[in-house]
């Protein structure tokens, strides 16, 4: 074989090699007998020097490239992609030989291989048929190992496809190369997180960052009005009422602003109340209800996509409204700790509650107990969550959820309504699962 062939057929095999490239899937390509002793001769200086540096895979990277220079058979040159995939392909070969001189075992994880399962296509059921699916599973004990077998069972089989549709890796139709998962946190800043949501979401409608209805100004001029209205009226009750009756008076109201500092010391949230009632800022009634459907629907929907298994669901006493509480992950191996994936889902659910308010009204107002139940999971997590990442995952969560919500608004407005109805948690999945967007 001539030289030129040698180099042509050596490329042809590189781009067969790496098309498709996974860390998982991953094929060498056999190159010709001289190429084989020149990698031959790099690999003995690479066990001498018993050291996985990335000078060593950089030169058989610029080796790569200088190959794939060469002209093929019809004169063309190959694309500065086509390079790039290959110079890849051979660092990747590289970094795992090495790897595994050095004792280190590279292979694909199980969440990996489970959530990249191959799955049947979707079928086309009536509205009725998947109702009878949803309500053939136990939603009512709560546990969560039967809801999530059941569901797994149902999409594999083609039958439902939106559970768990949010992290689960899809193939492409060649089946080599797999698709990104949703959940894979990246930082958000604050102005990317306000320009990527057509600035809805930000500090101030999220009601984090030092923003609230009521400010500690707010606290400061009740305190001087009550003071003030105390003492002018202990003034004109001595001046105009009976010696003995003024007198009485006058000691009474001088307890309205010592009782008034007490309760703000001990119960301020009383305070803040009649502050939101006097401005006319609480929304009661069918108003606060149909705020409180929202939000609940935008976290059964995340949590649902998120393929997070429900705890509980029951309506509220207080305001008729149906809350879900979602299982937080862990297991008994871990302790009761997080991994990276169950922090990922449950920073999504809990901002989807806050986000479907803000996609509603502008604002939210009720999401300060899923910013404490998002801590606590910080806290839980296997691998130690400092303040900075906490907030990137806060943004980023804020961030998915009002992507995961625009993508199924059908659904969502679906849910609203099953909410409002108080519909059951298999007419909620039916809804989810029947609904077109």
């Amino acid at each position: 074989m001539s030289s030129s062939k040698m180099s042509t057929a050596t490329a042809i095999m590189a781009i067969v090699a790496t098309s498709s490239f996974l860390p998982s899937e991953t094929q060498a390509f056999q190159p010709s007998s001289t190429a084989r002793s020149l990698t031959r001769n790099n690999n003995n200086n690479h066990r001498n020097n018993n050291n996985i540096s990335s000078r060593s895979i950089g030169i058989n990277a610029r080796g790569i490239k200088t190959k794939l220079n060469m002209a093929d058979d019809n004169g063309g040159t190959l694309s500065e992609v086509e390079k790039l995939r290959a110079a890849a392909a051979k660092a990747r070969e590289e970094y795992e030989r090495l790897s595994k001189e050095m004792g280190k075992e590279i292979g694909t994880s199980p969440s990996a291989t489970s959530s990249t399962a191959t799955l049947a296509p979707p079928k086309s059921l009536s509205p009725t048929e998947i109702q009878t699916l949803a309500k053939s599973i136990d939603f009512e004990s709560g546990d969560a190992a039967s809801q999530s077998t059941a569901l797994d069972s149902l999409v594999s089989s083609g039958q439902f496809s939106l559970w768990k549709s949010a992290v689960r890796r899809t193939t492409s139709s060649g089946g080599n190369n797999a698709m990104m998962s949703l959940l894979q946190p990246f930082p958000v800043s604050l102005p990317n997180l306000e320009s990527r949501t057509n600035g809805q979401i930000t500090p101030e409608s999220l009601n984090i960052g030092g923003q609230s209805d009521v400010k500690f100004e707010d606290f400061r001029d009740l305190t001087v009005a009550v003071v003030l209205g105390s003492s002018l009226l202990a003034v004109l009750s001595l001046a105009f009422l009976p010696p003995n009756l003024g007198a009485s008076l006058s000691y009474l109201l001088a307890l309205i602003p010592i009782a008034f500092i007490g309760v703000g010391s001990t119960a301020p949230g009383l305070i803040a109340g009649a502050i939101q009632m006097g401005r006319g800022g609480k929304e009661e009634g069918e108003a606060l209800r149909e705020r409180i459907c929202r939000h609940e629907a935008g976290h059964f929907l995340c949590g649902y996509l998120c393929g997070l298994p429900v705890k509980g669901y029951e309506v509220n006493g207080d305001t008729g409204v149906a809350c879900v509480e979602f299982h937080t992950g862990g297991n008994a191996d871990s302790k009761g700790e997080l991994s990276n994936d169950d922090i990922a889902a449950l920073a999504v659910v809990a901002m989807s509650g806050s986000v479907a308010e803000i996609m509603a009204y502008g604002k939210a107002s009720g999401g300060e107990n899923d910013l404490l139940e998002l801590q606590n999971c910080f806290r839980r997590s296997e691998e130690f969550i400092g303040a900075a990442k906490q907030q990137d995952l806060t943004r980023w969560g804020a961030l998915t959820s009002y992507n995961l919500i625009r993508n199924n608004f059908k659904r969502y407005e679906g849910l609203v309504e099953a909410f409002k109805e108080k519909r059951s948690l298999a007419e909620c999945v039916a809804i989810i699962e029947g609904s077109t967007c």
